[in-house]
């Protein structure tokens, strides 16, 4: 088990660039020497790979799209089959699940990036992590959490996701000091302890490294759902994190909540506008990821899709890495509705700040002039069609536009959010 984390965070800007100058250097020889998709690119591309020096070098290099990895796939694989040992899958929010494959030594990186990760929100070896997500179901995220507090020397209740009786049994009885969380779920950890009279507050639970939704917005303030978690649990600190399994790495906040930060020796990230070039300092972009130390998959310049905002000023923790702020959208799920380009976030952040509903789904769909329509449907304890126009109302107010509103029954709408084939929720569907 390691010790310790290298001090290379807490370094000047200038020696961080460095170093992971140094880092790419190593990543695209290997990714030359082994993978015959980047191999086959630089050639056709006549750049050689040690044209490549910095991390400023990699704009002459193509971008990888999650198509490339659908369509050629095998190719994306650096060890020979027997040297797998794990298969994982994305969650196909957008398409079709992509298949990873890692090695033991990936499995040991993964370890090791969640290790950093506790460390980075705070958490010391000793404590107790209350695992709230599912570790099957071919979900990279959940093994390497529970190996990752392996790693740290922490300890480990894996209850899974659900649950919330079975959840609160196990606070009582374990005592954990920290939890694996997707943020919603602790509104309906919230709404069962309140019914069962259980005094949450009180609880050993101190500290919500949240997985899977935005609690910020992109100006690193909290969005509403996570203003509604702080204000019914103000005792529990909620750090918000951003990964996916392409980057097999994650971006998790400090005791500063101001935005996740870079893991230099795991991962170098740009932001890109859409026509693939670098946005100006404090514009969002679609983040865009080059692996560092990834045996089995190694990506060099994987768009992910997700358009964030990225802050380079130091962070009071002391640490000098880039932050991610919360995830604005996603390139593909781009909504122009009556002239405004919206993402859902921005939608399901004017729904969870209206207590009346209880829960929704966004439609969109092509309408008759071949432009993007939405339609949203919402459970709500109120059904008036007063309510209706009060709600258009909020939305104009927020977003500039109104959305078709009509009424379902949550019964019909879980049904829609929840596919037994799917690892995540759906929120928003395209029709």
């Amino acid at each position: 088990m390691m010790n310790k984390f290298p001090d290379i965070q807490f370094r000047s800007p200038e020696e961080i660039r460095e170093f992971q100058n140094g880092k790419l250097r190593e990543a695209v020889n290997y990714l030359y020497g082994h993978s015959p998709y980047y191999r086959r690119m630089f050639r056709d591309r006549g750049i050689k790979p040690g044209s490549i020096k910095t991390v400023e070098d990699l704009r002459i290099l193509p971008t990888t799209s999650k198509e490339d990895i659908q369509l050629h796939g095998e190719d994306f694989i650096c060890v020979p089959r027997e040297r797998i040992v794990d298969y994982v899958t994305t969650s196909g929010t957008l398409g079709s699940p992509v298949t990873f494959a890692l090695t033991s030594g990936d499995l040991d990186r993964l370890a090791y990036n969640e290790a950093l990760s506790y460390s980075t929100a705070g958490c010391t070896p000793g404590q107790v992590m209350q695992l709230m997500t599912t570790i099957d179901r071919r979900f990279m995220a959940g093994l390497a959490y529970f190996m990752g507090a392996r790693e740290g020397g922490y300890g480990v209740v894996r209850v899974g996701n659900g649950i919330p009786e079975l959840q609160w049994d196990t606070i009582a009885r374990i005592r954990p000091d920290f939890c694996i969380v997707v943020p919603s779920f602790l509104m309906k950890l919230t709404d069962f302890a309140i019914t069962h009279g259980i005094d949450y507050r009180s609880c050993s639970l101190k500290k919500a490294i949240c997985i899977g939704e935005t609690l910020r917005n992109d100006d690193l303030s909290l969005s509403t759902l996570g203003r509604r978690i702080r204000e019914r649990w103000p005792e529990l600190a909620l750090h918000s994190t951003y990964a996916s399994t392409e980057m097999q790495t994650s971006f998790t906040e400090c005791g500063e909540f101001c935005g996740g930060h870079l893991q230099p020796e795991l991962i170098i990230a740009e932001l890109l506008d859409q026509d693939g070039k670098p946005v100006a300092e404090g514009e969002s972009g679609e983040v865009t990821v080059t692996t560092i130390g990834v045996e089995g998959m190694p990506l060099l310049r994987f768009r992910t899709g997700d358009i964030c905002r990225m802050y380079n000023q130091p962070c009071a923790c002391g640490r000098r890495t880039p932050r991610l702020g919360g995830v604005i959208g996603r390139k593909g799920e781009m909504i122009k509705y009556k002239g405004t380009t919206l993402y859902p976030p921005a939608i399901y952040d004017v729904l969870n700040d209206v207590p009346e509903i209880i829960t929704y789904v966004v439609e969109v769909f092509t309408g008759n002039l071949g432009t993007d329509q939405l339609r949203i449907k919402i459970a709500s304890r109120n059904t008036d069609e007063g309510f209706v126009k009060h709600l258009k109302d909020i939305f104009r107010s927020r977003i500039r536009v109104a959305p078709e509103i009509v009424f379902a029954t949550e019964k019909e709408l879980l049904e829609i959010q929840h596919s037994p084939m799917e690892r995540k929720s759906r929120k928003c569907v395209y029709l």
